[in-house]
């Protein structure tokens, strides 16, 4: 068994696609038309385009909301993506306009810091230390 996809509920296809691509650098796995305004619409790593795929999911469940406005009252993100270095990344976003709700903070194993994706969720960029640096 294998983990091949993972699931964001994003408010607006378009828009995160846009998102997801352009400014955080992620290339379009599938694109696929499944009705009026609804896509089976997924982003890869360019490092790893047969790697894991992230569905960009419709939020219209009505379960989702308050599962979401949960997790960012609390400020858990939905995801987590790793990076190689999470300042350098902190600072090219933040150059693109992404807000941040964490800078680059040291966990001790990890440095980690958490955005907004603007499509309704918090996702965090993590780069695990080697056992020499922690």
């Amino acid at each position: 068994m294998k983990l091949n996809m993972m699931s964001v509920f994003v408010d607006d296809q378009r828009k995160a696609h846009q998102f997801y691509t352009e400014t955080l650098g992620f290339v379009t796995g599938h694109d696929i038309p499944l009705g009026e305004n609804t896509w089976w619409l997924t982003v890869v790593s360019p490092e790893e385009p047969e790697g894991t795929e992230l569905l960009l999911e419709p939020a219209g469940h009505p379960a989702v909301k308050p599962y979401r406005d949960a997790l960012i009252e609390d400020g858990i993100p939905l995801a987590q993506f790793g990076v190689d270095d999470v300042q350098a990344e902190y600072e090219r976003l933040r150059g693109l306009g992404v807000e941040f709700t964490q800078e680059p903070t040291d966990v001790g194993t990890a440095v980690v810091a958490v955005f907004d994706d603007t499509c309704g969720n918090l996702i965090q960029i993590a780069a695990v230390k080697d056992a020499a640096s922690q």
